[in-house]
């Protein structure tokens, strides 16, 4: 689609539009916007592409992840002679695979703008007025560019407490981390929410002694009950010790070790803290006082339906606005902030959002829990089918996890799918599919498709059957 022509009415602006941020959420935007016909400029930090999502997010601690899985697969395999040196590997070095794909996704990514005409600055933008902002490149100088519709995409960083010294070699966050250059045999994970979860059973999956402590009364409490209890259980059995209800007091650090001092009294000494407790948006030192835009807290933005800000011209979407701080949901909400900027209408949020949540095993799950059905008054039933069962499961030696459906018991309507297991994140999407279809949304559905057989699919088969045999 040809560019779009300058109007006269505009002939101040270099750029329909200017995105700030190069992750999930301002590569959705920006690709939409471009494909429309606008002249579109991104500015990002990093000299490369891809924002936290593919330096210090989701991809290397996904690899890092898979890595561990497939140790963890190789040592429970008795075929094979169980070793362990890798358990003496400092966590770089473990990260070597990861390197790999960010710079696949880099190339791939860097194409994506080529191909677009998206001209692309790499520094720091701090906005000077409404349609203005300079750029602060990385390699000297500046510039000065004009807009007339901005999209602020900065994601987030890892909340730091002023009390704790993230500078010290034994203290980490989850960017943090994935610097970890020595050995170490036990670590406090602070926070039990999806990362601090994720981050638990890929250390104890590597060998190390691992105390999680949650500021919470359970993990995950916005999981159906059973599968936070399922995983909670299995964290438990593989040697994960979950210390509930605790709130940091003060930390101890030495050369050595830290210690942390909770307000029970407790004392818990290790080789290093990871600190996962919330995030924070990154919109300080970018000038948003020049917009008359103000953030909450945790320096997120608030936003409409269709990613407006309380200034017309300016959208934001992905972590600068909080939940879901998914990088799936991040692409989606960029590319609707973009079709709205485009003028574009009846354009709905992005609402049905599956969590994704990479423990050992995942978790995934869309629609409602049993919590909150039993508080509306659904009438609804349960169909489980419980991964040993499966002959696929027992092939491959995942047999931990289970498949549970949520559906009316009158209608037969697909009201909650929930998934513990490996690959829980691919096969939610199958039940996800059929939750959406406005004209089949059946529990029959699954009952009458053929699944291939040995596959993971079929446990909605089995799940489906469970489920019809609980009606009467």
């Amino acid at each position: 689609m040809p560019r779009k022509k300058k109007s006269e009415e505009q002939p101040q602006y270099q750029f329909d539009a200017i995105v700030l941020g190069a992750g999930p959420a301002g590569e959705g935007a920006a690709m939409k916007l471009a494909k429309s016909g606008r002249n579109v400029a991104m500015v990002d930090l990093r000299d490369v592409v891809g924002g936290n999502c593919a330096h210090v997010g989701t991809i290397p601690s996904k690899t890092l992840r898979q890595t561990v899985f497939n140790i963890m697969r190789y040592q429970r395999d008795p075929l094979f002679q169980k070793v362990g040196e890798w358990k003496h590997v400092p966590l770089n070095k473990i990260l070597s695979s990861a390197r790999k794909v960010i710079n696949q996704q880099v190339e791939t990514h860097t194409r994506f703008y080529e191909r677009n005409q998206i001209e692309i600055y790499h520094g720091h933008a701090i906005i000077n007025g409404p349609h203005s902002l300079t750029v602060h490149l990385r390699d000297g100088g500046q510039e000065t560019l004009t807009f007339d519709q901005l999209m602020i995409a900065t994601g987030s960083r890892p909340y730091q407490p002023k009390n704790i010294d993230f500078n010290h070699p034994r203290v980490f966050d989850s960017d943090k981390i994935l610097t970890l250059d020595y050995p170490i045999q036990k670590i406090i994970i602070y926070g039990a929410g999806v990362i601090g979860c994720e981050y638990a059973s890929i250390f104890i999956g590597l060998g190390y002694k691992v105390e999680l402590i949650n500021t919470q009364a359970q993990l995950l409490s916005y999981l159906d009950d059973e599968i936070a209890d399922a995983l909670s259980y299995y964290l438990r059995e593989l040697g994960v010790l979950i210390r509930h209800n605790e709130t940091i007091e003060s930390l101890e650090t030495d050369d050595d070790y830290v210690i942390l001092k909770l307000l029970s009294g407790k004392k818990i000494k290790a080789d290093a803290i990871l600190w996962c407790n919330g995030r924070s948006g990154n919109t300080d030192g970018m000038g948003l006082e020049n917009l008359g835009l103000t953030t909450n807290s945790r320096g997120q933005l608030s936003v409409n339906d269709q990613y407006q800000t309380s200034v017309p011209h300016v959208h934001a979407a992905g972590d600068v606005i909080g939940w879901p701080s998914l990088a799936s949901a991040a692409y989606d909400q960029g590319r609707c902030a973009g079709a709205h900027m485009v003028g574009e209408e009846n354009v709905p949020p992005v609402t049905s959002i599956p969590t994704g949540i990479y423990t050992i095993p995942e978790i995934s799950s869309i629609g409602k829990t049993e919590q909150q059905l039993t508080e509306e008054k659904v009438p609804y039933e349960v169909g489980q089918a419980s991964f040993k069962h499966l002959a696929r499961a027992q092939i491959t030696g995942d047999t931990v996890g289970v498949l549970k459906l949520l559906f009316h018991r009158e209608t037969l309507e697909i009201l909650g799918i929930h998934c513990f297991g490996n690959n829980a994140a691919e096969i939610v999407h199958i039940g996800q599919a059929v939750m959406l279809n406005q004209t089949n949304n059946s529990l029959h559905y699954f009952t009458q498709t053929t699944f291939n057989y040995p596959t993971m699919a079929e446990a909605y088969r089995v799940a489906a059957l469970n489920g019809m045999n609980r009606l009467f």
